[in-house]
């Protein structure tokens, strides 16, 4: 038997003898995943933002939070 499948006969023995608070959350778990990406639901302008951004951080092209904070502190110390 190959380990996924060994895997899936393990979960479904645990789900056998969970309580019925732990299967609805395995439940809802799964259904969330199962249903929904967020992804699917963002508009082609934004995917493409978000995957130049991908880009420029993957080259290096960012800069750190604590840079940013210390650039703007003084809008934020107002």
């Amino acid at each position: 038997m190959a380990p996924k499948d060994l895997l899936r006969e393990q979960v479904k023995k645990y789900i056998d003898d969970a309580d019925d608070k732990t299967v609805k959350m395995v439940y809802a778990m799964l259904e969330a995943e199962h249903s929904y990406d967020f992804w699917d639901e963002l508009p082609a302008r934004v995917k493409g933002s978000l995957d130049e951004a991908i880009k420029q951080a993957d080259e290096g092209q960012l800069i750190s939070h604590d840079d940013v904070m210390k650039k703007y502190d003084k809008w934020l110390s107002k």
